[in-house]
């Protein structure tokens, strides 16, 4: 563990700091304001990392000044479903991070089991040592973590990516930042396999479902982005679609919704393809309408069942 002890004598050092005007000039109010103004909803999560920020600009802050100080163990966890922004956030982190002088380089590599394990013996440890070198300055994003541990196979390899990982994080916390996401109770049962791991990790953020009023909103910022809109009777009929949908299996929130949004764009687009008969407008071009979300199999009581390979977009 890194520690610094306060400034020798006679060493300048500021004898005051304005926390206020350290927080704009390190940029770390403009992610914040970001994660606000382009993710709906989870504000448990943005009020978790913004106490993040508070405790790294503190303890910048304190080095300054020559004051005891010891660099923050920042691995983290992100548990929550699918869909709920677990690695749009990451992505946040690792700029807000790098502003705060935290990480070299600020970049994210997000990756999953088959990026780390190998199939062979002696396959593992050059993968998992590339993925790190590839990581070192940034962070590293390992989505559905609990898929590294498998006991039931006494022929798996995870474990040793596993302890390759354990080392790194622990000798190399002041330039990589490791975060761990997948389902909350496959993430505590992880933990308790791996103690190593939990005890390595310093903040654990839980991201909540979306609630179907903020589905709605993701919806319109989806399309809003693409230039489509939702006329009248579609925003009813996607209303209606978001409550049924969500009490089938295998819901992953925003990214089913985008799945849905996806879906609906091929029907109108072959119901303008089919239908049209005559030039069309921008306006014919960018309108969603209700016979394009109702002709989902969702309404006549058939799956819509998303199978996501990987958990973290929100998007």
């Amino acid at each position: 563990m890194n520690s610094e002890t306060p400034a020798a004598a006679g060493e300048e050092r500021p004898q005051s700091v304005d926390l206020a005007a350290e927080y704009e000039a390190s940029g770390v109010g403009e992610v914040l304001r970001e994660l606000d103004e382009e993710l709906i909803g989870l504000e448990p999560v943005k009020r978790r990392i913004r106490e993040i920020a508070a405790l790294l600009l503190v303890e910048r802050a304190r080095k300054s000044m020559g004051l005891s100080h010891e660099t923050p163990t920042l691995h983290m966890s992100f548990t929550g479903n699918p869909g709920t922004g677990k690695t749009t956030v990451a992505m946040k982190m690792a700029g807000l991070l790098h502003r705060l002088g935290y990480v070299r380089k600020g970049h994210l590599v997000s990756v999953t089991r088959d990026d780390l394990v190998g199939q062979y013996i002696g396959h593992t440890a050059p993968k998992t040592k590339e993925v790190l070198k590839k990581a070192m300055g940034g962070v590293l994003f390992i989505d559905e973590a609990y898929y590294l541990y498998r006991p039931d196979n006494e022929r798996d390899y995870g474990q040793e990516a596993i302890e390759i990982l354990l080392q790194v994080m622990e000798n190399n916390r002041d330039d990589l930042v490791v975060i761990m996401a997948g389902y909350a109770d496959r993430m505590d049962r992880f933990f308790s396999a791996n103690p190593g791991f939990r005890s390595r990790i310093a903040h654990h953020v839980e991201f909540p479902d979306y609630s179907d009023g903020q589905l709605m909103e993701i919806s319109e910022q989806m399309l809003g982005e693409q230039n489509y809109r939702l006329d009248a009777g579609a925003k009813a009929a996607l209303e209606d679609y978001i409550a049924l949908r969500r009490a089938q299996p295998h819901f992953a929130n925003a990214r089913s919704i985008r799945n849905a949004l996806d879906r609906a764009r091929l029907r109108q687009a072959n119901r303008l393809f089919t239908e049209a008969k005559g030039p069309l407008t921008a306006d014919d071009l960018s309108t969603i309408c209700e016979e394009d979300i109702r002709a989902s199999r969702v309404f006549r009581g058939g799956l819509d069942v998303d199978r996501p390979s990987h958990e973290g977009e929100q998007r």
